[in-house]
């Protein structure tokens, strides 16, 4: 699935267990993920509605580094293999 908004897209898989699962993170990750996610709506001022601690913000960039590091593996994997399988023309 691809959020069409500014964000950059989220990409799932679904797991050994039928349930949809952000790649590079684990069920119970994506959950922590999405809620924290969810939680970052914008203030009418522009501040973000988190602890002022920071703690959920570093926590949401934490997951979503791990995520995007490894979409971006799994995109190279398959360009790689596309690579590999396109036929040679002379």
């Amino acid at each position: 699935m691809n959020d069409l908004s500014w964000n950059s897209p989220r990409r799932y898989f679904i797991d050994d267990d039928g349930r949809r699962v952000l790649i590079g993170l684990t069920f119970e990750e994506t959950f922590e993920f999405e809620r924290l996610d969810h939680l970052s709506g914008l203030h009418d001022a522009g501040h973000v509605l988190w602890d002022p601690s920071g703690r959920p913000a570093q926590r949401w960039l934490e997951l979503y580094s791990k995520h995007d590091r490894a979409w971006l593996q799994w995109m190279e994997s398959a360009r790689n293999a596309r690579k590999k399988d396109l036929p040679i023309l002379n």
